[in-house]
């Protein structure tokens, strides 16, 4: 065995154009709609988790003073993240709906041409099969 060549055409294969199918289209396409949302969810999501973590810190008095105006601070930081951790799923789903909506057409074009050309092999070997069965029972 050529050990050479082998690794020669596994360089090359890595390095050729490749197109890209339409199933991989498709799930690029659904990735680009909800990535948005997703990274907001995320980032909005840890900031306000963590406000919410100083403010427990304060108003046990782990950090800071421990003085009433720190713990005041604290219930109040502690409320804002409370509501930003609350708020956030709803604000990802309608970012993510507008994110589905703005590629919804390009989406459903394409899962409609995968559909098709699935549908349309599918057609074929219903109809050979039901071919075979015709010929067989003329030839019985």
């Amino acid at each position: 065995m050529n050990t050479d060549k082998i690794y020669a055409e596994s360089v090359a294969n890595e390095y050729s154009v490749k197109e890209e199918g339409k199933t991989a289209a498709l799930k690029r396409l659904d990735r680009k709609a909800k990535r948005p949302s997703t990274i907001f969810a995320y980032s909005f999501g840890t900031v306000f988790a963590l406000v919410l973590g100083v403010g427990l810190c304060l108003t046990m008095g782990v950090i800071g003073e421990d003085t009433t105006a720190m713990l005041v601070l604290g219930i109040i930081l502690g409320v804002v993240g409370i509501i930003g951790c609350g708020i956030n799923y709803p604000i990802y789903m309608r970012l993510r709906k507008a994110g589905m909506e703005k590629y919804a057409g390009d989406v459903i074009r394409l899962a409609n041409e995968i559909i098709g050309e699935n549908g349309k092999e599918e057609g074929k070997e219903e109809a050979s099969a039901s071919d075979t069965v015709a010929a067989s029972e003329t030839n019985a």
